[in-house]
């Protein structure tokens, strides 16, 4: 029996991840889950699969856990400690499926007892792609993407030579904003941004679609973890969903995974890998689909593409400073302090100050300088929200 471990279990892939488990439970042992303020389901998920502990991140909620545990063996705790604890607990594999920095700490302590850790968080990668890359080496550990974009360039890779690859193709749906004018985009509101035409994901996952920042984080991502030249990864819009990666070879061939768009692929694939296994997801019909339309990403439209490339030309803690700008310039924007368009102006504007003003950028990569990075960079750029909505 395997033990298994799910951070983030009560967003949408750590649902679907459970989803998984619940089908073959006689295989599973679970021993952490964590989430945030669904205090129901994270303690309804901890019953039904009797897992060892359970966490909420809000400590504020650790009372209401307790209640909800009541009469069962089950470990409540909460707080960020609690959740890096719950991941030093042993685990054969392990669900980062924490939105945000806050997966990185836990991620790390996953790795440092050489478990496999299916990784969903890409912020870990775009923060800290090398410290973590360099951890998993150190302790034997394994790190499995569960991105659907990454997931698929790793199928497509099986058995290839990584010498003979000339470019890595992630795919992109455009987001609620694809066909959109642009003099719209200003005044696009948080409905209109939350809503997303292909994937049922969270809300911050969904309005990062529609800006693109979350393709701009998988672009580093995939500089981060196959180690290929920036040059090299190329963007595509795809309507449809179902194209989510190509990898061209230097003999001209494009090897392309298909799929339709469900994270309990990429999620399957790495529960059950080296193995393929069967998973209730649907079955193409490609005579009905018809046709696959792609087409270039404008940066006029998504200028978090552009940043993400000067991001990887930079170095240094500079992922650290996207992604910690990015996620409060997202905050800002749900509190409705900035326009949809505004992002990625705190975004550049952050990244300028700090790369200008700032010699931390250049540190050391460790864990605590990567955490110090973050810190100030959501300094920065709350200091330039806040000036922009003054």
């Amino acid at each position: 029996m395997r033990k298994v471990s799910i951070f983030g279990a009560t967003g949408s892939i750590g649902q679907s991840t459970l989803d998984l488990i619940k089908r073959a439970p006689d295989e599973y042992k679970v021993v952490a889950l964590t989430g945030s303020s669904n205090i129901k389901q994270l303690a309804a998920d901890a019953k039904t699969l009797n897992a060892e502990i359970a966490v909420t991140a809000d400590e504020s909620r650790l009372g209401d856990l307790r209640d909800a545990l009541r009469g069962t063996d089950i470990i409540a705790a909460a707080g960020q400690n609690a959740i890096t604890e719950a991941a030093h607990r042993p685990a054969d594999w392990i669900m980062s499926a924490i939105v945000g920095a806050a997966g990185l700490a836990p991620g790390m302590a996953a790795l440092a007892q050489g478990s496999t850790l299916a990784l969903a968080n890409k912020e870990s990668l775009v923060c800290a792609g090398k410290l973590l890359l360099d951890t998993a080496q150190t302790h034997g550990a394994t790190i499995l993407p569960v991105d659907s974009e990454h997931s698929a360039v790793f199928q497509a890779l099986v058995g290839e030579d990584m010498a003979a690859v000339e470019r890595i193709i992630i795919t992109a749906s455009g987001g609620a904003f694809r066909d959109w004018p642009l003099e719209d985009l200003e005044n696009a509101t948080l409905a209109q941004a939350s809503s997303h035409p292909n994937w049922d994901m969270g809300q911050r996952i969904t309005i990062d679609s529609a800006s693109m920042f979350n393709k701009a984080m998988e672009v580093i991502e995939t500089h981060e973890f196959f180690h290929v030249d920036p040059k090299a990864i190329e963007v595509l819009v795809h309507p449809q969903s179902m194209i989510h990666a190509l990898v061209g070879f230097n003999d001209g061939a494009l090897m392309a995974h298909v799929g339709p768009p469900d994270m309990r692929h990429a999620i399957g694939y790495a529960l059950h890998h080296p193995a393929r296994r069967h998973l209730p997801v649907e079955r193409l019909d490609l005579a009905k689909i018809g046709t696959f339309e792609f087409r270039a990403p404008d940066e006029s439209r998504w200028p978090a593409l552009r940043l993400a490339y000067q991001v990887m030309a930079r170095g240094g803690l500079s992922g650290a400073v996207f992604n910690a700008a990015k996620e409060t310039a997202l905050d800002g924007f749900i509190a409705g302090q900035i326009k949809f368009t505004q992002m990625s102006d705190v975004v550049t504007a952050t990244l300028e100050q700090l790369d200008v003003a700032d010699s931390h950028i250049d540190a050391t990569m460790t864990l605590d300088n990567v955490l110090e990075m973050d810190r100030i960079a959501r300094f920065q750029a709350r200091s330039i929200i806040e000036k922009r909505a003054g």
